[in-house]
């Protein structure tokens, strides 16, 4: 299974990470749940800067990660996801610093985190957020979190499925991300997040959606389920980057 590969090697990763890590260089934090809820009119999208991906091989080539940013805030995203995984997505951690220093929107850190200084190392990186992924952390989840908002920052948690939601509304995150991908076969069914919505939001918990928007038809038919959508692929892939994500806050 592939998650299964890339947790491996992501534990082979972390093996070689300091015990600590120095504060970041004039750190702001900026806060993706605040901008989120704040977000009038346009839909909110955090868009993703992902270069590559197991399921769809390169999509974007040459990535300016400053330019690319500047681009994506100022096309009117309400956030920006930066992948940081080397092995299967081409990320690396320096893209947090050069993404961070050309915007002001938050940035998420997007990798498989399964060791607790890699929060510490997100710090330092200089994001504002963390994703953690219920279904690699499972009973563990809670301590993430709670480390998470102990090194001010915060965490979108991850989940797709009602027992992954069951762990993340045991924890107090209040950024739940539906990944509409199924990680243990890279299939796409964006009726996940119209199931499980309403389990999040009842315990008043924001719902992100993520994976599956192609279209601003996609954004439109998931608009009542959710507070926001993550968009990657669609965006980078496109010759026009900013053209596309403008049909996303629009639909």
């Amino acid at each position: 299974m592939i998650l299964d590969e890339i947790v491996s090697r992501t534990k082979k990763r972390v093996e070689k990470l300091p015990a600590t890590f120095p504060e970041p260089d004039g750190f702001r934090h900026a806060s993706l749940e605040a901008a989120i809820r704040s977000a009038e009119q346009k839909n909110p999208v955090i868009a993703e800067i992902k270069c590559a991906s197991p399921s769809g091989g390169i999509i974007r080539r040459n990535v300016d990660m400053g330019m690319m940013a500047g681009v994506l805030a100022d096309g009117g995203c309400t956030g920006i996801s930066v992948l940081t995984e080397p092995y299967f997505f081409g990320g690396s951690c320096g893209d947090i610093a050069k993404v961070k220093g050309a915007v002001r929107v938050p940035v998420l850190r997007k990798d498989f985190v399964v060791d607790l200084r890699q929060v510490s190392e997100t710090r330092a990186l200089g994001a504002d957020a963390v994703l953690l992924i219920a279904a690699v952390l499972k009973n563990r989840l809670p301590e993430f979190v709670d480390a998470v908002y102990a090194a001010g920052l915060e965490p979108l948690v991850e989940v797709h499925n009602a027992d992954e939601i069951a762990y993340a509304l045991k924890t107090k995150a209040q950024l739940i991300g539906i990944n509409n991908r199924d990680l243990a076969t890279m299939t796409i069914d964006r009726s996940i997040t119209r199931k499980l919505s309403e389990l999040v939001r009842a315990q008043g918990r924001l719902v992100v959606s993520e994976s599956g928007m192609r279209s601003a038809d996609d954004v439109r038919e998931l608009r009542p389920y959710c507070d926001a959508f993550l968009i990657g692929s669609s965006i980078m892939a496109d010759k026009r980057p900013d053209k596309k994500l403008g049909e996303f806050l629009c639909a």
